[in-house]
């Protein structure tokens, strides 16, 4: 039975909820958001700064906007100091991706998991200190009547908004996937099982999940 499994997720599809239910049902540790607080410890970057960027500094270019010089650059180490030729610069992007794959392979080595979103698939797919044959990549998508609704009733997104809230918080995870990996987001060529969560409805997807798990060589 495989032992670490990573859910990606559109936004509205009820991922987290999902992959609660699977760590649940197979007596796993579950982790989603708890990586933030985590990865806060690795890399020195507050909770509540990780927590509203994790998705939105998506390349290192847009930090070296935001600071006027190329990736390559350097600076000292005080804040608020001129640019010299000393210290380099590690792009905050870069920075807290650094930190989440950090935290992700130690989760991962540490005990049974399921792991939600955070490039999680690519982290511990392209990484040679975890066993491949214990691993097992889902993405769970769904149509957009239900994701439109999830997000109404349960997020609180206005309905006139919903639709287009989805359409870009979707753009965003692909985005942010697809500059920090070599993969495209959502294409089944990187997925063990892709799978709609509005044909099941969530427990049944949940238990399908568990049965793929299960059974997988």
């Amino acid at each position: 039975m495989k032992k670490i499994i990573t859910i990606s997720r559109e936004y509205g599809s009820a991922g987290q909820v999902i992959g609660q239910m699977v760590a649940k049902e197979l007596g796993y540790d579950f982790y989603d958001k708890e990586i933030i607080d985590m990865s806060a410890q690795e890399s020195g970057l507050s909770p509540d700064f990780i927590a509203k960027n994790e998705q939105n500094l998506s390349s290192a270019w847009l930090y070296n906007l935001l600071v006027g010089t190329s990736y390559a650059g350097f600076s000292t180490s005080g804040p608020g100091q001129p640019i010299t030729n000393h210290t380099p610069i590690m792009p905050l992007a870069d920075q807290l991706f650094n930190a989440q794959r950090k935290t992700i392979l130690s989760l991962a080595k540490k005990s049974p998991c399921v792991i939600v979103g955070r490039c999680a698939d690519y982290i511990l797919s392209s990484s040679e200190e975890i066993d491949q044959k214990e691993l097992v990549n889902i993405f769970i998508y769904a149509d957009m009547e239900d994701k439109v609704r999830r997000a109404i009733e349960q997020y609180h997104v206005p309905e006139k908004d919903a639709k287009k809230f989805i359409q870009q918080a979707n753009k965003r995870r692909a985005n942010h996937y697809n500059t920090f990996t070599e993969n495209i987001w959502g294409d089944r060529k990187n997925y063990d099982l892709l799978i709609n969560s509005t044909t099941l409805g969530l427990e049944n997807t949940a238990k399908l999940i568990v049965q793929f798990v299960q059974k997988a060589i």
